[in-house]
């Protein structure tokens, strides 16, 4: 896959070919969003075109309503990673500023679609809208498409039995700790990085030397709570893990802020300061508060061995 951030690159791209292109969001590149991209390779082979996305830095609500932007299911780079297994030919990255903020869907699409992409084909969800004020949509797109010689798809959105997949149900599902059904609809463990950092030592005077991962702010968290989870170190290895995330109320009255703490099992080494990822795979119970260290280690155990068993 071609990471371009300027359309004309993506033009040199594309050029002898043309491309059958999606726009959006594509936060957590869930499976919805991989039956759009299944979608977009299957009508770019049967045209003899690239397939194609263009996507942006940064979650455009986080400029244009930045009071209520929801918080992300993955970074740019996490959502390039992803991006990169589904068979794309080309990602265009288009910055999303103020500036940008303000164009209209007409000049988003001549510059940015035609100038850059050379279209033939574009697939959007049903719903999708773009540009000032929301103003562009399947129709406008339609109209564009009339007068530059691409056509247009509007494609319902996946559903589960219950419900259609969409990132923001995934994010209820984390605000809830439902790690699991987020997981079914993002087709893998909710993952989040960051850097390991020293924290009190606490774990380690209680047998259970912890890992305290700092998360960037503005990175979807699920609920506070005990998790079974896959921990990836700097060299690739993935681990179980035994995670809390909370604010220690067995230690600490109004701390304000949550705190990721791993522990690794059947795993002695140096953390410190190295980048990490922990992926949810399971809830094992809520925070709480303890009346005893003696029963604060007791139920760690039992934390460390239903981590096992949740795991395999």
């Amino acid at each position: 896959m071609h990471v371009v951030t300027e359309p004309a690159a993506a033009r040199s791209l594309v050029a002898a070919r043309g491309s059958v292109v999606t726009i959006g969001a594509y936060d957590g590149v869930h499976i919805g969003h991989r039956a759009v991209i299944e979608e977009v390779r299957h009508l770019a082979d049967t045209r003899g075109a690239l397939s194609a996305m263009v996507t942006f830095d940064r979650h455009p609500a986080e400029i244009v309503r930045p009071d209520s932007a929801p918080c992300r299911l993955t970074s740019l780079d996490q959502k390039i990673e992803l991006l990169e297994t589904t068979g794309l030919d080309v990602l265009l990255v288009i910055r999303f500023d103020e500036e940008r903020s303000h164009e209209t869907a007409e000049d988003f699409v001549q510059e940015v679609l035609v100038d850059g992409l050379a279209p033939r084909a574009v697939v959007v969800g049903h719903d999708f809208h773009f540009g000032k004020n929301r103003g562009g949509n399947v129709e406008m797109l339609q109209r564009e498409g009339a007068i530059h010689a691409f056509d247009v798809l509007g494609m319902r959105l996946v559903a589960t039995s219950d419900a259609a997949v969409s990132s923001t149900r995934i994010r209820q599902l984390l605000h809830d700790g439902n790690v699991g059904n987020a997981a079914s609809l993002l087709g893998r463990p909710h993952e989040v990085r960051g850097t390991v950092r020293h924290g009190d030592a606490r774990g380690r005077e209680l047998g259970f030397p912890t890992a305290n991962v700092s998360v960037p702010d503005g990175v979807c968290m699920p609920a506070d709570g005990i998790y079974a989870a896959l921990y990836k170190t700097p060299d690739g290895v993935t681990r179980p893990a035994a995670v809390s995330l909370g604010r220690r109320p067995t230690f600490y009255v109004d701390a304000q802020a949550s705190l990721l703490e791993a522990f690794l099992l059947d795993f002695d080494g140096d953390l410190y300061d190295q980048p990490a990822a922990v992926g949810f795979v399971e809830r094992l119970r809520g925070e709480q508060k303890f009346d005893s260290i003696d029963d604060l280690i007791t139920q760690m155990h039992a934390d460390v061995a239903a981590t096992r068993a949740a795991l395999g």
